[in-house]
């Protein structure tokens, strides 16, 4: 069993900033790409940045500039950093990614979601 946690969401004002964490946890071999994803109210789950095992990163060009993506390769885990936050930013963003687990099973997870909200 794998499991992905987010945490970090929560209200902010525009201009503010907020850090997501995403642990991952259970059955791991090996854990290739990360991502972060969001869905705003009544839009479609859209890939915010992602990053590979390597620390190769790649951004929306929302984001590019104001966000960044990294990950503790020993802790299992993944951050993304978020500055100069804007209401627009608002959405559920959810954390994904490949993992093979003990059993050599390659599998693609998502976690539950975590909450942001920039308004004043």
């Amino acid at each position: 069993q794998v499991q992905l946690v987010e945490s970090g969401g929560g209200l902010v004002q525009p201009g503010g900033s907020l850090r997501l964490s995403c642990a991952a946890s259970g059955s791991i071999f090996s854990i290739n790409a990360m991502g972060w994803y969001r869905q705003g109210l009544g839009k479609e789950r859209d890939l915010v940045a992602g990053v590979t095992s390597g620390g190769r990163t790649n951004y929306a060009a929302s984001v590019k500039g104001r966000f960044t993506i990294f990950r503790d390769n020993a802790n299992n885990t993944m951050y993304l950093q978020m500055n100069s936050l804007k209401p627009e930013d608002t959405a559920v963003y959810y954390c994904n990614a490949d993992i093979s687990t003990i059993a050599r099973m390659l599998r693609n997870y998502w976690g539950q979601g975590t909450q942001v909200t920039v308004s004043s």
